[in-house]
C-alpha cells in the first residue's frame, strides 16, 4: 500500500498534536515554533553524523536504521514547521521543484 504526501503530512501533524500535549503535561507549555525549529537543525546534524557512519567515517552501530529513522524524522519536522509558519508544504516543494527545472 502506498502512501500518498497528503497522508503523510495529516498523520505528521497528529503526531505533532501529540508531542504539545506532552509538552503541556510535563513543563505547561507548548514548544514554539522557534523551539521546534532548533529540534529539526539538531535532527538535521544528526543525518549528516549517521552519512558519516554508514560510509564507515564515523564509528557507530547500526548507521543504517539510525539514518532511515532521522531522514524521515527530518521530513516530518519540515511538514510540521511549514504547518506552524502558514506555509503548505505541497506547494512549497512543487514551486522549488518547478524554479529548479526551469533553471536546468
Amino acid at each position: 500500500m502506498s502512501t500518498t504526501f497528503d497522508e503523510i503530512i495529516e498523520r505528521s501533524l497528529e503526531i505533532r498534536k501529540k508531542y504539545h500535549e506532552l509538552e503541556l503535561h510535563h513543563h505547561g507549555s507548548k514548544w514554539n515554533v522557534e523551539e521546534d525549529a532548533l529540534a529539526y537543525l539538531t535532527d538535521a546534524g544528526l543525518i549528516g553524523r549517521n552519512v558519516m557512519s554508514q560510509q564507515e567515517r564515523w564509528p557507530k552501530l547500526d548507521s543504517e536504521t539510525e539514518l532511515k529513522h532521522k531522514l524521515g524524522e527530518n521530513i516530518w519536522w519540515l511538514i510540521v514547521i511549514a504547518e506552524r509558519s502558514g506555509i503548505d508544504i505541497k506547494e512549497a516543494v512543487n514551486s522549488f521543484l518547478t524554479k529548479t527545472e526551469g533553471l536546468l
